[in-house]
């Protein structure tokens, strides 16, 4: 069955029982004094009528409703007693027009099943309560489901274009992140410049004059010189500490060197066509700098996997720091495998998780994924 089809059927159901109740009403006429003119007439405009209303929306639907009370009304009044049972189709049709109505309201037909017709009370009434039932579900079972289906459409939509802003501010997230990241690499890089030049430029350049002043002194004064010489290793030695000191002050901490590594890593990979995401839980701050590098060069390897041979679309980059242990895993929507080879990129990899006292495993039905678990 077509949707189309699907969506309408009771409009065929409602002219299915009006041209059953008309032919009815029309046949039992034709018993006694065959059908007239003026009968086929108002029942081709009562069917006409009714099947025309269903394509208006507001007064001009009542009022095509209406016409069709007036019709059924007229072939009562000029074709007998067998058109009453199309009178309750034609009641429906008029409660149909007021959806905010209580069902019940339809169950009042079942009063006009006392009116005489030549079907009898009992065949009157099961004919009535069947259109009746056949109203009713149509009107509120199956209206109601139609109206949750398209309000779970929309919250649906709402829920995609919800997902969607939330990715793309993650995205941008990340990319300031980054960005920071890289302007505070290059802000210490330039300071470190400018606290080089200015403590080891000073010390170097005080060095090169006491060494040309040594090299004058060097055979009319030995011992004066030799006074020089260790004064400038004394300086050149105190400036090497200074250098060790300013090294450790401006040195970037392992963590934020790392970070930025994954974020570039995850650009190289949107840039070349393969959707990368990377995001974290807890507390980075707690993973040492021996586990960022395990880390990183895991992630590294199993992202190059990916790249080469899992054709795939999706690569998601997570850690998680828990309570003692740290997962991080590498996943991709990719091919998947179905037998793990242990050649030099996996070997590296479970070398290095084993010598932090982790572990490693893989799953490979849906996609290929890498978990690392280590311990804090």
């Amino acid at each position: 069955m077509s949707d189309r089809l699907r969506e309408n059927y009771f409009v065929f159901v409602r002219l299915a029982l009006m041209v059953v109740l008309c032919g009815y009403g029309a046949m039992s006429e034709s018993e006694a004094t065959g059908v007239s003119v003026g009968i086929l007439l108002l029942v081709s405009f009562y069917i006409g009528v009714m099947a025309t209303k269903e394509l208006f929306r507001g007064p001009i639907k009542i009022v095509m409703a209406l016409v069709g009370v007036v019709l059924n009304s007229l072939l009562v009044y000029y074709g007998g007693r067998e058109f009453l049972l199309l009178g309750f189709c034609t009641l429906f049709e008029v409660l149909s027009l007021f959806p905010a109505l209580d069902y019940r309201w339809y169950f009042t037909s079942l009063l006009g099943a006392w009116i005489e017709t030549p079907l009898g009370f009992l065949v009157q009434l099961v004919v009535v309560f069947t259109i009746m039932i056949l109203y009713i579900q149509h009107n509120y079972i199956v209206a109601g489901y139609r109206k949750r289906m398209r309000e779970d459409v929309v919250t649906e939509q709402n829920l995609k274009k919800d997902i969607r802003e939330r990715e793309h501010a993650s995205r941008e997230e990340i990319r300031k992140s980054m960005l920071l990241a890289e302007n505070q690499i290059l802000e210490e890089r330039a300071s470190l410049s400018q606290t080089l030049h200015d403590k080891l430029g000073h010390n170097i350049n005080g060095s090169i004059y006491q060494l040309e002043g040594v090299k004058v002194l060097m055979e009319k004064d030995p011992e004066k010189s030799r006074a020089m010489t260790q004064a400038v290793i004394d300086q050149l030695r105190t400036g090497m500490d200074e250098i060790r000191g300013i090294l450790r002050k401006e040195r970037p901490e392992k963590r934020e060197l790392a970070l930025l590594q994954l974020y570039r890593l995850c650009e190289d990979c949107n840039s070349k066509g393969v959707e990368t995401e990377f995001g974290s839980e807890g507390e980075l701050s707690l993973i040492g700098d021996e586990l960022w590098e395990v880390i990183l060069d895991n992630a590294f390897e199993a992202v190059s996997n990916s790249m080469k041979y899992a054709h795939c679309s999706h690569i998601d980059i997570r850690i998680v720091v828990m309570n003692k242990m740290v997962r991080c895993s590498i996943r991709d929507d990719g091919v998947g495998c179905k037998e793990i080879h242990d050649g030099m990129g996996i070997s590296g990899m479970r070398q290095r998780v084993r010598a932090v006292g982790g572990t490693l495993s893989f799953e490979t039905e849906a996609g290929f994924t890498v978990t690392m678990l280590l311990p804090l």
